[in-house]
């Protein structure tokens, strides 16, 4: 459990630290367009929306609120893999080092029950 909170700390200041460069940095629209006209670009955005849906089944899937499993999806899908980090963090931390909990979430009373 210590090791999977290191790796979510770690992925979350990485993550942030990126996001903070990108938008000081870079510009978005010409950039975004670059990357669009590209092979290579266009495969590495399906890959990274796919890993974005397969994790937010495991959000969906793991909160007892529709509402508050969708906005944590569209935070997904607007920030990324910052928001999955963040997710990860706060769900290790209210599982107590429980991992069926950690993974399981709401859902983890209903199966021991």
């Amino acid at each position: 459990m210590k090791l999977a909170y290191a790796l979510a700390v770690f992925c979350l200041l990485a993550m942030t630290g990126g996001l903070l460069y990108a938008f000081l940095a870079g510009d978005f629209t010409s950039e975004g367009s670059l990357i669009v006209s590209m092979p290579w670009g266009v495969l590495s955005l399906v890959d990274l929306y796919a890993g974005f849906l397969l994790f937010s089944g495991w959000v969906i899937f793991r909160e007892a609120s529709l509402g508050r499993a969708l906005l944590w999806v569209v935070f997904i899908m607007v920030l990324g893999f910052f928001t999955a980090s963040l997710y990860t963090l706060v769900a290790l931390i209210k599982s107590g080092g429980d991992w069926q909990r950690f993974w399981f979430g709401d859902r983890a009373r209903v199966r021991s029950a």
